[in-house]
């Protein structure tokens, strides 16, 4: 049975990914970008839904702009929370499952990680805090949606801790990465692709299947940002690798506080959907990869 689809996010690294990805896969995949539908409208992107009548939606758009988010609080509430809530319910209404992507921001770090699906979450940050409701908003208005809460997403494409690190070992400056911040990187193309391959399943699977409520995905292994910006250097550069100094979160000011250790446990993962992730090192390679090809 082709999948159909319905997916909100063109540009993202997440959408770049699914849409990638989807010929390898039995779905069809109607993509609305921002000029197709504002996420800021909660009633337009319910209406959407409602008049293509997918079989499965996947919200791989979201106000990701932590720090601005505190200046921006309602914007980020409509896109983040309100709207998933909207397209949830639409998406009830006409028998289709719905997958949204969440955060690791919805923990503060500080209650000893990693996290479970089912431990206590305390968002530090208005980005976190509008993630949170958004999932809370998706459980409530359809029984068959999962969210997928990820970290760190990284990729060949769009804006990433990646092309960051090149663009600023590329303009020769001294380097600082915050080190007392630990966390999962995680390939976009690796979740696009556990999305893309529960498709079919949960268009199929009845409210109560264990497989909706909420799951952890990232990139097996831990880290600090500042040991993967040196391991970014080492794959990419080699010999020519820069030196990367380190400071502390304290010392590095930003409106929006972030989690130091919000790291996720992906034991639910392995459990109920039978997916073990690869290293985040292993999938760095073949982001790196790419982006040499595309030199």
């Amino acid at each position: 049975m082709t999948v159909k689809i319905l997916q909100f996010g063109t540009t993202g690294q997440l959408g770049v990914e699914l849409l990638r990805q989807a010929p390898a896969h039995d779905v069809a995949i109607t993509a609305l970008g921002r000029g197709d539908c504002d996420l800021a409208d909660p009633a337009a992107a319910a209406r959407k839904v409602e008049e293509l009548r997918p079989d499965v939606v996947v919200i791989a758009a979201a106000y990701t702009a932590v720090d601005l988010a505190e200046s921006e609080q309602d914007a980020a509430h409509a896109v983040n929370a309100a709207t998933p809530g909207a397209i949830a319910a639409a998406a009830a209404k006409v028998g289709a499952a719905l997958i949204n992507v969440s955060t690791d921001y919805v923990f503060d770090g500080e209650g000893g990680a990693p996290y479970a699906e089912d431990a206590a979450t305390n968002p530090l940050n208005t980005y976190g805090r509008t993630k949170l409701e958004g999932e809370k908003a998706v459980a409530a208005a359809n029984p068959r949606s999962l969210s997928i809460r990820t970290s760190w997403v990284v990729s060949p494409h769009g804006k990433n801790f990646v092309k960051t690190m090149l663009r600023v070992a590329a303009a020769g400056n001294p380097l600082k990465v915050v080190d007392d911040q630990s966390g999962r990187p995680t390939s976009a193309a690796d979740l696009a692709g556990f999305i893309l391959g529960l498709a079919e399943t949960l268009a199929a699977a009845p409210a109560g299947d264990r497989r909706f409520g909420i799951v952890h995905f990232a990139n097996d292994g831990e880290v600090t940002w500042r040991d993967f910006a040196v391991e970014i250097f080492r794959q990419a550069l080699g010999d020519a690798a820069p030196e990367v100094g380190a400071q502390k979160t304290a010392d590095y000011v930003t409106p929006a506080k972030r989690p130091l250790r919000a790291t996720m446990d992906l034991t639910r993962l392995n459990r109920d959907f039978g997916v073990s992730p690869r290293a985040w090192q292993t999938a760095l390679k073949d982001i790196i990869a790419e982006l040499k090809a595309a030199d």
